[in-house]
């Protein structure tokens, strides 16, 4: 039986939810090992001047623990 554990995370992107959300992954794998899967929880942006400016995610990152 494996243990799980789940950490929420925040990321943001001037690209896109999609490049926020492996910016969070890419960062928590720094310091967690064995990450299962993500789990967008939120997504939101900024805007500036009428355009987006900056994409946000709020994720939850499930990992095992040994």
């Amino acid at each position: 039986m494996a243990i799980l554990k789940v950490i929420e995370v925040l990321a943001n992107s001037s690209k896109s939810w999609e490049d926020a959300t492996s910016s969070a992954v890419e960062q928590a794998s720094k310091s967690v090992k064995n990450i299962r899967s993500v789990y967008v929880n939120e997504q939101s942006c900024t805007v500036k001047d009428g355009k987006v400016d900056e994409y946000r995610v709020n994720v939850k990152i499930t990992f095992e623990v040994n």
